[in-house]
């Protein structure tokens, strides 16, 4: 392929795309509706966190001497010449990624390697030093700005591990990542998110010695100063990590979170590199802290780029059952999509990119209507909290039954028999999380109640699939809490797509 002679891939949308994508969007936060509302139950989240939430996907890029080796995991040993990308383009890269409905970017600016894509004026291991662009080269502004251009939020992985500086395992150290942190969150702009990996010491090159170097990964970093130093310097900024203290780890790297997903967690009993995957996959209902999960996978089998693997990019089925079982389960997705050794998005993930954003605007293209609701009615409800308020299409509304009611039943009655294609249910989570169980039934034609879904935790939102050959003249709704009444701001039925 000539360089440069791409098609931008946002000629190739829907024009669908935004509104669907809109239409899936926003978790929303309750507004006060009357002055007797429902109490507030449990960890909450904080204004950064409801933001974050808002996001439900962006991307993860991966990038650095690693890709030029050939390996996932570089060693430390790479000469800074390495680096040498020969068509590198981050306005493709956003292109790509605003096609897929990505609304923002995490890069790899430090890997384990410790190559930093960046000026650092901290050490000799970067950009600065390599001949590419003459040594004036800066993959994390170009990055930054390029996402600025497309309306994309960034963010920074700085790898705690560093396999290439001789410092590592020493107090010095902290004070040298610490530094970087610094020039990373205050040359770039606004930063949505810093990622923090659990992958914490052994072997590496470590300033030419090549061994082995352990630390205790609860107490070496000192992680509350360092957080302390990142609240300070981007206050809006969600810190990721194995226990947060914003957002977690979901547990495994297949592009899942648990069927039972509680955004809250025992946040004390985690730290980078040290954590209970079970528990991490799952949340911990009552947990002490709002900790929601972000899964991480890649579109690819590994994070870098390797040419093996250009006939494994993930299929649009496989991306769209990702998202089912991520942002489908109330998580955030951050799929990771690599450079190649040239700097751009391979033509197959661009073009699988594209694909899965329009099969994803199209999943979510035809929202039922607020009009088309005849009639919500509850077992129970809340005065100034009626039923209707989770069926009006208003995120910001909700539906509360009274203090003592630990279940209730909603049933939504449509004007005209409507196909069933998929569901979105949601809690004003900023009033917690507390829904445990529901099912859902269908009304058919013929006049009979069927279950046609159910499933445990609801949270910031739960994206159902439901069978598509029934017609339904009414959706009931059942919702249990064993710690509070039940909270319901959204219960919005999607059509099947118009055929094309």
């Amino acid at each position: 392929m000539r360089k440069n002679s791409h098609s931008s891939p946002l000629s190739l949308l829907a024009p669908a795309l935004v509104a669907a994508l809109m239409a899936i969007g926003c978790t929303g936060t309750p507004g006060s509706q009357k002055a007797d509302a429902p109490a507030p139950y449990g960890a909450l989240p904080t204004a950064r966190q409801l933001a974050w939430h808002d996001m439900q996907m962006y991307a993860f890029i991966h990038f650095t001497t690693t890709t030029f080796r050939d390996v996932e995991w570089g060693y430390g040993d790479a000469e800074p010449d390495e680096f040498n990308p020969t068509r590198y383009n981050p306005r493709q890269w956003m292109e790509v990624l605003k096609a897929a409905g990505m609304k923002g970017v995490v890069l790899t600016a430090k890997h384990h390697d410790g190559f930093c894509l960046w000026p650092s004026q901290l050490t000799d291991y970067s950009v600065a030093h390599s001949s590419w662009r003459d040594g004036k080269g800066d993959v994390v502004g170009d990055v930054a700005r390029e996402a600025a251009r497309a309306g994309l939020k960034f963010g920074v992985y700085l790898s705690p591990w560093d396999r290439h500086d001789l410092r590592y395992g020493t107090p010095d150290y902290i004070t040298y990542f610490r530094g970087q942190l610094q020039e990373l969150l205050t040359h770039y702009g606004p930063i949505f998110e810093v990622w923090q990996d659990g992958a914490n010491g052994g072997d590496g090159y470590y300033g030419g010695l090549r061994e082995r170097r352990t630390i205790d990964n609860r107490t070496y970093y000192d992680w509350a100063t360092t957080d302390t130093l990142i609240r300070q310097l981007q206050p809006s900024a969600c810190i990721f990590s194995d226990g947060g203290p914003d957002t977690r780890w979901c547990g495994n790297e297949s592009g899942n979170v648990g069927e039972t997903n509680w955004a809250t967690l025992n946040r004390g009993d985690f730290a980078p590199g040290h954590a209970d995957g079970n528990a991490l996959r799952h949340g911990q209902m009552g947990g002490t802290h709002w900790v929601p999960a972000e899964v991480d996978v890649s579109i690819r089998p590994g994070w870098f780029y390797h040419q093996r693997e250009d006939n494994r990019v993930k299929t649009v089925e496989q991306l769209m059952d990702i998202y089912y079982t991520s942002v489908g389960r109330g998580s955030n997705l951050i799929l990771n999509v690599p450079s190649t050794k040239e700097g751009l998005i391979h033509p197959t993930d661009s073009a699988r990119l594209v694909a899965f954003g329009q099969a994803l605007a199209r999943e979510f293209s035809r929202p039922l209507p607020a009009a088309e609701v005849k009639s919500c009615r509850a077992t129970d409800q809340r005065r100034g909290f009626d039923a209707r308020l989770a069926c009006d299409g208003e995120p910001g509304t909700y539906w509360a039954t009274r203090d003592d009611v630990r279940e209730a039943t909603l049933t939504m009655k449509l004007r005209h028999p409507a196909p069933l294609y998929r569901l979105r249910l949601r809690e004003p989570i900023k009033l917690g999380q507390r829904i445990d169980t529901f099912h859902v039934e269908a009304l058919t034609t013929a006049g009979e109640w069927q279950p046609i879904a159910a499933g445990t935790t609801v949270g910031p939102q739960r994206l159902l699939r439901l069978p598509e050959d029934i017609e339904a003249r009414a959706l009931r709704v059942t919702v249990h809490s064993p710690v509070a009444c039940p909270l319901l701001s959204d219960i919005q039925l999607f059509l099947p797509p118009e055929e094309k």
